[in-house]
């Protein structure tokens, strides 16, 4: 009985870890979707305020429950792991392809590995520090190479998201140092309440966001995946996510970070997206990067 529930355990874990993986890999699509009615902020932007609406019951069912002191950490967390971050890629997407961003996205354990190799002063290996020179040269391929060749044009818009990264780096060394005596979904939950409200406020208010959704053709098609990305891409990603650390470990759920891009890259062959020969150099250096960062041992 114990044999058969540890089986049962190990399927489960790994068609959670299959559908994470689809959910995040298609998360660029559906940012480029979202982009035919409106601008890159206005998605980003709308993303957070969905999310935050999302998450609002939970943080009234357990708002006693919950210690203010850190709400900076809180503040801290939601605009390097939410808020920045949905709004970059978005702007970013409005010039670079859904697949290339979500190779670029690969980049979230390498910056993980360098804040707490400087900030927390934990210790890393030979490979690991080979796993990041070859990341950032795999990245640096991908950003100067066109459809037609060498091209500098997008790296602003490349840089981006490679800055969302970074910040995800920030949230994720925050979230284990700081805040690891909360769940996923406390500490989501938590983040969406302080960055929420003011995306709210300021999409209605600051921004053209009515005027798109009802009069672009693709206003409500546009708002249908934006949705989508918010309320599965985000809320129910971090519970599915939690789940499957639960089933296994951290270092098994990581491997997220291998399936991604390959699904991302997918969607925009798919979607008919300009891929050449070329980009393969820079997509391996990045993965071989991120298998070297994840050695634990020489």
């Amino acid at each position: 009985m114990h044999r058969f529930k540890l089986e049962n355990n190990h399927r489960l874990a790994w068609a959670i870890l299959i559908l994470l993986s689809v959910i995040w890999g298609s998360s660029f699509i559906l940012i480029k979707k979202s982009l035919l009615a409106f601008t890159g902020v206005e998605v980003g932007l709308t993303r957070v305020a969905i999310s935050f609406l999302a998450f609002l019951p939970y943080v009234l069912i357990q708002i006693k429950h919950v210690d203010w002191t850190r709400w900076k950490l809180y503040l801290l967390v939601g605009l390097t792991g939410n808020g920045l971050p949905a709004i970059l890629y978005a702007v970013a997407e409005t010039q670079i392809d859904s697949a290339i961003a979500g190779v670029l996205n690969s980049l979230t354990p390498i910056f993980t590995l360098i804040l707490a190799w400087i900030i927390w002063k934990q210790k890393s290996n030979v490979w690991q520090v080979l796993g990041i020179i070859l990341g950032f040269l795999g990245t640096s391929w991908l950003l100067i190479l066109g459809v037609d060749g060498i091209s500098f044009d997008n790296i602003p818009y490349g840089l981006l998201i490679v800055l969302a990264t970074f910040c995800y780096g920030i949230s994720a060394n925050v979230v284990q140092h700081k805040l690891s005596d909360l769940s996923p979904s406390m500490i989501g939950a938590l983040s969406f309440l302080f960055i929420g409200p003011w995306a709210f406020v300021y999409l209605l208010f600051k921004t053209d966001f009515i005027h798109h959704l009802t009069t672009s053709e693709h206003g409500l098609f546009s708002f249908s995946m934006v949705s989508i990305l918010a309320i599965v891409g985000t809320v129910i990603s971090s519970i599915i996510f939690y789940r499957l650390v639960q089933l296994t470990n951290a270092v098994f759920a990581s491997m997220v970070s291998f399936l991604i891009p390959i699904v991302a890259l997918g969607w925009g062959i798919l979607d008919q997206e300009a891929l050449v020969w070329m980009h393969v150099f820079g997509i391996i250096a990045i993965l071989m990067g991120i298998y070297l960062v994840k050695l634990r041992k020489p």
